[in-house]
């Protein structure tokens, strides 16, 4: 039966009519409630970004800064515990931890699912299996913890009949939901939680309509970030951006990089959480003092104001270091390691402090000409500034040895090494296996130190959590060991450096010895150990 022409005239109407309604508006009422919980009681510091990955790159060119590197950890599956995604959130983690380790090379993350039975088992394995010759020291767990859908949800509707004819009608909703990210770092020498190296963050996710226009908010240090989000990726985007902010906090809780400067906060002293956080930093490793000293030993060593052990021990050559760093920061000379310090040296561009012509050295205690120093605390007094001589001309050597100068070894055997350089010196090993790949195991995550005490030669492994024993082939390897006056490792190219355990790609150790020959000027000493089968 044809329609009467006045229920056409009333269709094409009602067709205008819900095109243009402006009574099923919904999106304004949604973002302004929404707002409220972005927001909060203060008006946050907007920026507008399209995702963490120049926060990434920033972490990269941070981690080479701070001399950051053989950083390595598990990363266990990261369950959705709201079982509402369908994400690969470990995934995203791989890869992120890769985009921020291009130049560095300062992170390797060995992937740990559920196929590995549980991570106690996998590491009782892991120094018998040729991939792990080395336990990972960290690992990553957690999980997506909340997804709160539809924390606001407006929706307007309009329809106009005439029965039996017509039955046209229109929707409009908006809604907003949340999303959190909970991460933990744990030792994996005791499976305990590193205090402090937590990240817990989440986004409130805004859309219209099914996806046809959204964007997302997260919210650190008083900042404010918004994201458009695809059509197409909706909630798997914003999970990747909260991914993405997790790798950067957890990384710059872990080493104690001012990781708060590549998410856009420029004074981090007139920012109450940075300020905190630092505060927090300070407090942790002042407490026990060894590793407050430790890490000031390593950056100003790194900066090539100090040449001395990391053994987390006050000397005059750490004294003078200090003292020469915070002048160049504007502070006082004293020789004072307080939190002022501390807060200027993350503050601080250190790209514009130039280094000095040589280093302030270490010369152990009744060495001739060394005055004696007193042990204790720079808490409250300068100490007055020493300098030690020059190393002397006498030529450096280096000797590389097994027990009882074994050098054939059965198949799979154990093989235990003595480094014993003639005077202190910055020693690093190398070793060319069976497939004539080039691995760097010393200085390593276990030991980050590379200066060894004529007096104290060094065993490897020893207590460090490697193993080094002859292959199953029974092909000769040789291990290459290199001892300079001064550590050299900030000079070397990257492709030198690498990450231990890990094969250096195209490397060779001719040139390595290369390498090594122009960092140190001229001045080393090369020794190899040749393992042949039995």
């Amino acid at each position: 039966m044809k329609p009467p022409r006045i229920v056409r005239f009333l269709a094409l109407g009602a067709i205008a009519a819900l095109a243009g309604c402006q009574a099923l508006e919904v999106k304004q009422p949604t973002l302004e409630q929404t707002a409220e919980i972005r927001v909060g009681p203060e008006q946050r510091p907007q920026r507008s970004i399209t995702g963490f990955s120049q926060s990434l790159r920033c972490m990269d060119t941070l981690m080479l800064d701070f001399g950051v590197r053989d950083v390595t950890m598990l990363t266990e599956e990261i369950t959705d515990e709201t079982k509402k995604l369908n994400a690969g959130t470990r995934d995203m983690l791989i890869s992120a931890v890769s985009d921020m380790s291009r130049r560095s090379r300062a992170v390797r993350l060995v992937a740990f699912g559920k196929d590995t039975l549980n991570v106690v088992s996998f590491l009782s394995a892991a120094q018998t299996t040729a991939v792990y010759q080395a336990i990972p020291r960290y690992d990553i767990k957690g999980s997506v913890s909340q997804f709160d859908e539809n924390l606001i949800k407006n929706q307007k509707d309009f329809g106009i009949g005439y029965f039996p004819y017509l039955n046209l009608g229109a929707a409009k909703d908006a809604s907003t939901s949340m999303l959190a990210l909970d991460l933990n770092v744990l030792s994996t020498s005791d499976m305990g939680v590193l205090p402090g190296v937590t990240s817990r963050n989440a986004v409130v996710i805004m859309k219209q309509g099914k996806g046809i226009d959204g964007d997302a908010a997260y919210k650190k240090f008083g900042i404010s970030y918004s994201m458009n989000l695809a059509r197409s990726e909706g909630q798997s985007q914003a999970l990747r951006g909260l991914v993405e902010l997790a790798v950067v906090e957890l990384i710059g809780k872990l080493t104690k990089t001012p990781y708060w400067s590549c998410l856009g906060v420029t004074d981090p002293k007139a920012n109450e959480e940075t300020r905190l956080e630092m505060l927090d930093w300070y407090s942790a490793m002042a407490s026990t003092r060894i590793e407050l000293i430790a890490y000031f030993q390593n950056q100003l060593r790194h900066r090539g104001f100090y040449d001395g052990p990391i053994d987390g021990e006050f000397n005059p050559a750490i004294d003078e270091a200090i003292s020469n760093y915070r002048e160049q920061l504007g502070l006082s000379r004293a020789a004072v390691l307080d939190e002022k310090f501390f807060s200027a040296f993350l503050a601080a561009d250190h790209s514009k402090i130039q280094r000095p012509a040589q280093p302030a050295r270490y010369v152990a205690p009744g060495t001739p000409g060394t005055p004696a120093s007193t042990p204790g605390s720079r808490t409250a007094a300068a100490t007055a500034p020493t300098t030690a001589p020059a190393p002397t001309a006498t030529p450096l050597k280096l000797s590389v040895s097994a027990p009882n100068q074994q050098t054939r070894f059965a198949r799979g055997e154990s093989i235990s090494l003595s480094l014993a350089p003639s005077q202190d010196a910055h020693v690093y090993c190398y070793l060319r296996d069976e497939e004539a790949k080039v691995i760097r195991f010393f200085p390593n995550r276990f030991t980050r130190d590379s200066r060894i005490a004529s007096a104290k030669p060094l065993t490897l492994p020893g207590s460090m959590r490697f193993q080094l024993s002859m292959n199953a082939k029974g092909v000769p390897e040789t291990v290459t060991c290199f001892a300079t006056p001064r550590d050299v490792m900030s000079s070397l190219p990257q492709a030198v450096v690498g990450i231990d355990f890990e094969p250096l790609p195209g490397a060779t150790l001719e040139m390595i010895s290369a390498a090594f020959d122009k960092a140190s000027g001229g001045t080393l000493a090369q020794e190899n150990f040749n393992v042949q089968a039995k």
